[in-house]
């Protein structure tokens, strides 16, 4: 599975249903800018600065963001 398709699918999970509005807005923020980016060798940097500016924009903490990106993977991989 690649990151696009990752992040593609967590608009259909339990994880992101249980979002705030703006935690929802967020997420969705940072999803389509990860698929408007270039993927290369600085694909990670991008993600985490793409979060970072996210997370300023919106007011919220990063450790929400990657709370549901944390939920997101165990649910996807059945951990939870």
């Amino acid at each position: 599975m690649t990151v696009k398709q990752y992040l593609n699918k967590s608009f259909n999970s339990k994880s992101f249903e249980k979002l705030t509005p703006v935690m929802k807005e967020a997420i969705n923020d940072i999803v389509t800018l990860c698929n408007e980016a270039k993927y290369d060798k600085n694909t990670l940097d991008r993600f985490d600065n793409i979060i970072t500016n996210v997370c300023k924009h919106y007011n919220i903490e990063r450790k929400s963001v990657e709370n549901y990106f944390d939920n997101e993977l165990n649910e996807l991989i059945g951990e939870k």
